[in-house]
């Protein structure tokens, strides 16, 4: 059966339309929670096959720009589905279902039956949209939106409960975000007032008329914000602060996926706006130290959350130095790390919250006996933690190959020393996961210096000193619910395959890298007149 190329047209807008309609369904059945999931787990579905289908067409038959209601562009709003776009959806609808799916077996809450979860399920549809938006986006103010509903939703979801290190964290997460949002706009302002547009293809070829210093400038501001969003050094430091605090699903989906818009965001404002490069040499550099300083401040910390927060900053430098090569090679490893990070760490921050399920707590000073305790939930977390290690044959292994074979091909110092610190980033990130592996999974849980503490409720603690330390004051302790087990065994299954069938994904990967060296394409298939993708106008 052939799919008609036409079909695009009425596909594109639903990975945003469709979440937001389950948000507002949802909301208006705000009483009847066995509704809310069963809407929720639809439309995520939905947008999971749509998603499939437009990457399909979009690998098939190439870059398509839709037109919003009706108007042209570069006037009216553009969504724009190619390859880069359509993986992006793909993987971020396999990881916002599975943690759904995660959460709904969890009950939606984290150790409290009097969590509000009736706002929990709206406010995770409109992160999707807002997800979703913003890799489609067209032009930098949809773009902006996209980033602004990402905003407005993480904050119900980090400040889910109202405790007190929640409300703290997400204050502190929601000023951060502020700031970046208003660079975001000085730098949309100052790209409007030099060339008169907002349209991304349109404002493409407009900035190649624009000095040098100029486009510098504007290409400056942008990544400041896109940096403070992907958590790139030294604009990191609010993340390990921010995501541990949060209930297990939601730090999940945080960790795997709101930094990687930011990167997104980096990614095609580098190939598209300034492919000339400029900053490729401070983008090495900030590359070299997330990854340095990531991985070091993961090594100081005793708690597996806090940890893999640092691992999730270290590994966005490999990103990085892919973008900053500016080579298709270079390319093609960030796109494919990009899917198997996503992937990966929202695997890991779920198995953390099955530890935590099991076990009480996530501190390592806490933690032991869990491989004896529970064979199945040590496989589970082993696999993936092997795979954030790059044990070959993992995606791990191979997104790291990719990335450091292109910094060996541009042959530059400063390209040396990123292949340098990647692979010394990449065996400290293996004894990281293996200190968690031993302390946590293989010694004696008689060993551990505060073990007999694990299943302490925090009224027990008479310490004030221990009044930071989160516990779940649960009966439940030490039971997995199989509807949370299920979806993490799911997405080590999805990382699996990222191995499997890494020549076929890496294949997408570069002629996804090969439409981003050639512009030409998004501008022509946005603007008119490319042969590999035509502007069509979406139904009214």
């Amino acid at each position: 059966m052939t799919i008609s190329p036409h079909i695009i047209t009425a596909l594109a807008p639903l990975p945003v339309l469709v979440p937001m309609l389950a948000a507002a369904a949802t909301l208006v059945l705000g009483r009847r929670p066995r509704a809310q999931r069963i809407i929720t787990l639809v439309a995520l579905i939905g947008v999971l096959v749509v998603s499939g289908l437009l990457l399909y067409l979009a690998d098939r038959d190439g870059t398509t720009a839709i037109q919003v209601g009706g108007w042209d562009s570069p006037i009216g709003i553009t969504l724009v589905v190619d390859r880069l776009s359509a993986m992006m959806l793909v993987v971020s609808s396999i990881v916002l279902l599975a943690v759904m799916a995660y959460a709904v077996g969890q009950g939606i809450r984290d150790g409290s039956e009097d969590q509000p979860v009736s706002i929990f399920l709206p406010t995770y549809l409109a992160l999707t949209a807002g997800i979703s938006n913003a890799f489609l986006a067209g032009d930098l103010f949809n773009l902006y939106v996209g980033f602004e509903v990402l905003l407005a939703a993480s904050f119900v979801l980090l400040t889910l409960g109202a405790s007190a290190d929640r409300v703290r964290a997400g204050v502190s997460y929601v000023m951060v975000s502020m700031v970046s949002s208003l660079i975001f706009l000085a730098g949309i302002a100052f790209a409007y007032a030099a060339t008169g547009t907002l349209n991304l293809a349109d404002m493409a070829t407009r900035l190649d008329g624009i000095p040098s210093g100029t486009r510098t400038a504007i290409f400056g501001v942008l990544l400041v914000a896109f940096g403070i969003k992907a958590a790139v050094f030294p604009l990191s430091t609010w993340l390990p602060d921010s995501y541990p605090t949060a209930p297990a699903p939601v730090t999940a989906v945080f960790a795997g996926l709101l930094t990687k818009v930011g990167v997104y965001a980096i990614i095609r404002a580098h190939t598209l706006l300034f492919p000339e490069g400029e900053l490729d040499n401070v983008l090495m550099v900030c590359g070299l130290l997330t990854m340095l300083v990531g991985i070091l401040g993961a090594i100081a910390q005793s708690d597996i959350k806090r940890l893999l927060s640092f691992t999730l900053v270290s590994h966005i430098g490999y990103m990085v130095f892919g973008v900053a090569l500016s080579t298709q090679s270079g390319l093609s490893g960030a796109i494919y790390y990009v899917a198997h990070h996503i992937l990966v760490q929202t695997t890991l921050f779920l198995v953390v919250g099955l530890i935590e399920r099991q076990a009480g707590s996530s501190s390592l000073r806490r933690l032991g006996g869990l491989a004896a305790a529970s064979p199945v939930l040590a496989i589970v977390f082993l696999v993936p933690a092997l795979n954030l290690g790059g044990i070959p044959p993992f995606s791990g292994f191979i997104g790291k190959v990719a990335l450091l074979q292109a910094g060996s091909a541009d042959a530059s110092v400063l390209a040396w020393i990123l292949v340098a610190g990647g692979t010394l980033t990449s065996l400290l990130t293996l004894y990281v996961v293996a200190r968690v592996w031993t302390k946590a999974f293989w010694r004696a849980r008689a060993d551990a210096p505060e073990g007999d503490l694990a299943d302490v409720s925090p009224s027990a603690l008479l310490d004030e000193s221990e009044a930071d330390i989160s516990f779940d004051d649960r009966a439940d302790v030490g039971r997995i619910p199989a509807m949370m087990l299920i979806p993490t065994v799911a997405l080590v299954a999805v990382g699996l395959a990222m191995t499997v069938f890494a020549g076929q994904i890496i294949q997408i990967s570069d002629r996804a890298a090969s439409d981003l060296q050639n512009r030409s394409i998004y501008i022509d298939a946005v603007l008119g007149g490319h042969p590999g993708g035509e502007v069509q106008e979406a139904p009214r």
